[in-house]
């Protein structure tokens, strides 16, 4: 087994052996790719950042392959489980052409719409998300292992896809601060969109920002959770709280709302949610710049009643330790949404969190239910859209929850 910083990590053979506790192999044999910090026992060699690094438990046996990064809690991230396959040029390429061909199985291959092509964990890529927007590419890194092998995925990117260009997005700072990151946003490849990206979604046409827009551009996980919501929406009047660029309210305006009342703190997300609404022409559609909580604790003390409440929130928790707070502010919205919806109205409440456990998050609507005094009937419990996929092996993946729920 090669070691020692002589090897050469462009070759995806490992520089050094990273060993295990005692007792603490048994995840990573189940192909768990994170390995902390906390688990490991001593480090065989000098790898640098980014240097290909086996795992190893405490008595020698080989476990993994991965990408080593001395500054993150993530120590490991792995990607292969036999010590026969090498962290090489091809083998990005293997796994990147089956991700694509998961989407194209999937049906999501038109380049008209939006799609996630790469999902991280959920394709044996751990700290990489690319996604498709029309003939652009939004590549985002998490993980500072990748960064040397940016180039190298650029190259296989362009040679399956032949995008008319491919941008860079930096992570959210919470998570390049704990990876080390720094990468700002960029062109890597060919040119970028001389503004809005305009995509389709079942009928509906939506502008995407891919220079300055949250996440990668859009929110592609909530794809079929805007379809299954606007399903409940015709001859309601509508509340859609934390719009961003106004998919759940143009979705529920097509599918029949009586009006919709599309409201998030950001002036330029509300910017791009009317025109939006106008592309769709959706002119039922009323879009307001104002502080969710504050809006939702002026409507209840108005009166205002609705037949549908739509809570789309940002992420609420960043890690464990805050889960706690998150709860108490999902309660929080939750309770005062419930107290606008008139009887037999309908509740989508959403949570990005994935720190936040998906039964913490039903626990949670049980005790507005309680406290409100009011049934909560739960229809539908969702997730992300099928091109986010799960990993079995990396449960934590899954950080997506919409629930649609009656209350009587």
């Amino acid at each position: 087994m090669p070691d020692g910083p002589d090897s050469d990590p462009g070759t995806g053979l490992p520089t050094a052996t990273v060993v295990l506790k005692p007792k603490r192999a048994r995840p990573f044999f189940g192909r768990h790719p994170w390995v902390l910090d906390s688990a490991v026992l001593r480090l065989d060699g000098e790898p640098a950042e980014g240097d290909v690094v086996d795992l190893a438990t405490h008595d020698g046996s080989f476990v993994a392959r991965g990408l080593w990064n001395p500054a993150s809690r993530i120590r490991v991230r792995l990607y292969a489980f036999d010590a026969a396959t090498q962290l090489d040029a091809a083998f990005w390429r293997t796994r990147l052409e089956a991700a694509v061909g998961l989407r194209r199985t999937l049906g999501l291959d038109d380049r008209t719409g939006g799609c996630r092509l790469v999902n991280s964990e959920g394709d044996s890529l751990s700290g990489l998300i690319v996604d498709r927007y029309g003939e652009h590419l939004a590549v985002q890194v998490t993980a500072a292992a990748l960064v040397p092998r940016l180039e190298m995925i650029s190259d296989i990117l362009e040679s399956l896809l032949a995008p008319r260009g491919i941008l860079l997005r930096g992570a959210d700072r919470g998570l390049a601060k704990l990876e080390g990151l720094h990468l700002p946003d960029r062109v890597i490849r060919g040119t970028p969109p001389a503004g809005p990206i305009f995509v389709s979604e079942r009928g509906l046409r939506f502008g995407v920002d891919l220079a300055e827009g949250q996440k990668t551009g859009y929110y592609l996980d909530q794809r079929d959770n805007r379809q299954a919501a606007a399903a409940y929406a015709r001859g309601r009047r509508v509340l859609d709280m934390f719009c961003y660029s106004g998919g759940f309210a143009v979705s529920c305006a097509a599918g029949g709302a009586r009006s919709v009342l599309a409201v998030d703190s950001s002036a330029k997300a509300t910017t791009l949610a009317k025109a939006n609404a106008d592309l769709n022409g959706a002119a039922n559609v009323t879009v307001e710049t104002s502080d969710a909580f504050e809006k939702l604790d002026a409507l209840s003390a108005a009166g205002e009643r609705f037949g549908m409440v739509i809570l789309d929130p940002p992420k609420f928790a960043r890690s464990r330790a805050s889960l706690d707070d998150a709860l108490r502010a999902y309660h929080r919205i939750n309770r005062v949404a419930v107290d606008l919806l008139e009887p037999g109205g309908i509740l989508v409440t959403c949570s990005c969190s994935g720190s936040v456990p998906r039964d913490d998050f039903l626990q949670m609507l049980a005790g507005v239910a309680q406290r409100s005094g009011r049934p909560i009937q739960l229809l539908e419990c969702r997730g992300a859209a099928p091109d986010h996929p799960v990993s079995a092996s990396c449960l934590e993946g899954e950080y997506l929850k919409c629930v649609i729920a009656r209350v009587a």
